[in-house]
């Protein structure tokens, strides 16, 4: 009995010891759960590698769900890596412009963000692809994958249509989005980040709050890049896991923001 009592206390210490990390070659060989990625300050968790089944199609309907498909492939999450628990902060960026040098190639008009994002505890909005992949790179991560991106967002859920399952009566707990009701009390504004229920892999705003920005291109033609997920103007079509959109990648807009990943093998450059 004693012996059972040290070993369930030894295994709860390293599910929740805070593990700092410096660079991504420190993953190597990690089995934390959760980490905190030093540079940016950005709590980070464990997103597991998998297999998923992925429909190929050739067109995308007017609501940007994929349509025609052609085939059915099994595809393979290569490896796990570790994702933003919450969505980039106004905190974390203003850090980013301060200690980086970076400047935008258009000024960010403070006073559009602090009109939807009022605090530093709020998600940084009217940032463009090259705005996110920029604040990435200074941090030593990347933006995710449209693959790592949904895969993530389902959180250990099959085939259910939104990130907490299938019920959309439960949007208010898990998502801002348009009007109010439940957990939701925000009705023309971003949420602070983490202001409701996170998804089965512990991440916050999967749904709702702001869409974000991912790694890929929206085609072949290279002229739009993929944001997925609602936003706090939308209502609840858009929070459905299937929902795509494809703006310029210089677009900026209050309904727009991103997250990070890191892989063990290191922070991929973007294309």
């Amino acid at each position: 009995m004693v012996m059972m009592v040290i070993s369930v206390g030894l295994l709860f210490a390293e599910d929740t010891k805070e593990v700092v990390v410096k660079k991504a070659k420190e993953l190597k060989g990690t089995k934390a759960k959760k980490i905190t990625w030093k540079k940016d300050g950005a709590k980070m968790v464990r997103i597991p590698g998998n297999l998923e089944k992925k429909v190929i199609a050739t067109a995308s309907d007017e609501f940007g769900d994929l349509v025609s498909p052609e085939k059915e492939v099994v595809t393979k999450i290569a490896e796990s890596f570790y994702m933003d628990v919450y969505e980039v902060t106004v905190g974390q960026f203003k850090k980013f412009l301060n200690s980086s040098g970076y400047k935008p190639l258009k000024s960010i008009s403070w006073d559009e963000v602090y009109q939807y994002s009022p605090t530093d505890k709020h998600p940084m909005i009217y940032v463009s692809w090259h705005d996110a992949t920029a604040y990435a790179k200074w941090a030593g991560k990347r933006l995710p994958t449209e693959s790592e991106w949904e895969f993530a967002t389902r959180g250990g859920l099959v085939d259910k249509e939104f990130p907490w399952g299938g019920d959309e009566g439960l949007a208010r707990e898990y998502a801002n989005y348009e009007g109010t009701g439940g957990k939701d009390q925000w009705n023309d504004s971003t949420a602070p980040v983490g202001s409701f229920k996170p998804n089965g892999y512990g991440l916050f705003d999967m749904a709702g709050n702001v869409s974000e920005w991912c790694q890929d291109w929206y085609n072949d033609d290279h002229f739009t890049c993929v944001l997925r997920g609602g936003s706090w103007c939308n209502l609840t079509y858009p929070l459905r896991v299937a929902y795509r959109l494809c703006p310029d990648p210089h677009h900026r807009s209050y309904i727009i923001g991103f997250r990070c990943v890191v892989a063990g093998s290191g922070a991929l450059e973007p294309f």
